[in-house]
């Protein structure tokens, strides 16, 4: 049965309690609202360690001003069942004053990795993540924490984290789960109406049709935007965000596609911004 800590406190004791006893930790981070994606990861998690921990905490920090704070899906009871159904052994739930008593005095900043696509559209996001991750990591104590691929630039950002402050931690990339129509699973596809929901299984069929001009030899990255833009005017209604080429992880620019490229892509529905991508290349 997962059991619910609700204080940084308790899950500091849990954490330092199973790390003496030498006993690795899987970590799943989320903001709640578990689908079938969290729960791959969960399962992953539980499957290649002693004990797994999900933490379900929405962050203030990552929201901007105008976005969906206080209308973002909270469901603890539903996400406990998750939960349980994927063997987690404990679910850290804390409220938003027990993570953030008061107003910090030293904050984290991302940088250029944070300057372009869901970076440059939400200013301030990553330093948010970056925080809330931190500090999470400094609670469990995970020996690894996973993440989906989906928010590719998330896990690049991440893995950089990782990397500059020195944390033990392995970093896990998990492959996106999506619907049997390729759409990305995703709390937010909720807020889809029913047309946009036919319509939005046509952003995983738009980098399908990418990957295929690569693999026939087109290589010129503006080409390959301006084709599934093209695509997805065609077949939905919704704004066209974002389609953007980089290559993965370093995330900067490239008029080629060559070693290991992030094909990113954004559209705007009546009450929802749906990202995909895919990775292209050497490590794929």
């Amino acid at each position: 049965m997962t059991e619910i800590i609700r204080t940084v406190k308790d899950m500091t004791a849990i954490s330092r309690r199973l790390r003496a006893q030498g006993r690795s930790i899987g970590f799943v981070p989320t903001m709640g609202a578990l689908h079938e994606g969290h729960e791959a990861l969960m399962k992953k998690a539980r499957h290649e360690n002693d004990i797994a921990v999900i933490s379900v905490f929405v962050n203030p920090l990552q929201f901007g001003p105008n976005e969906d704070y206080d209308a973002y899906p909270r469901q603890l009871d539903l996400d406990l069942a998750v939960a349980e159904s994927a063997g987690i052994d404990y679910l850290f739930h804390p409220e938003a004053k027990e993570m953030y008593p008061e107003p910090a005095a030293v904050t984290l900043h991302v940088g250029a990795l944070a300057d372009v696509l869901e970076g440059a559209k939400r200013p301030g996001h990553f330093d948010g993540v970056v925080t809330v991750v931190n500090k999470l990591f400094n609670i469990v104590r995970p020996s690894a924490a996973y993440f989906g691929r989906k928010d590719a630039q998330q896990l690049a950002i991440i893995e950089a984290m990782v990397r500059d402050f020195n944390h033990d931690i392995e970093i896990v990339g998990v492959e996106i789960i999506r619907e049997k129509d390729g759409l990305a699973k995703s709390s937010r596809n909720v807020y889809l109406t029913d047309t946009e929901r036919q319509e939005a299984a046509y952003l995983s069929e738009s980098l399908e049709m990418a990957r295929q001009l690569i693999t026939e030899g087109t290589r010129d990255s503006k080409v390959i935007e301006a084709a599934i833009e093209s695509y997805l005017n065609e077949h939905t209604n919704g704004i066209v965000d974002e389609v953007a080429v980089y290559r993965y992880p370093e995330l900067t620019e490239t008029e080629k596609i060559d070693g290991q490229c992030f094909i990113s892509l954004a559209v705007k529905f009546s009450h929802a911004r749906l990202i995909d991508n895919i990775i292209i290349g050497e490590s794929e």
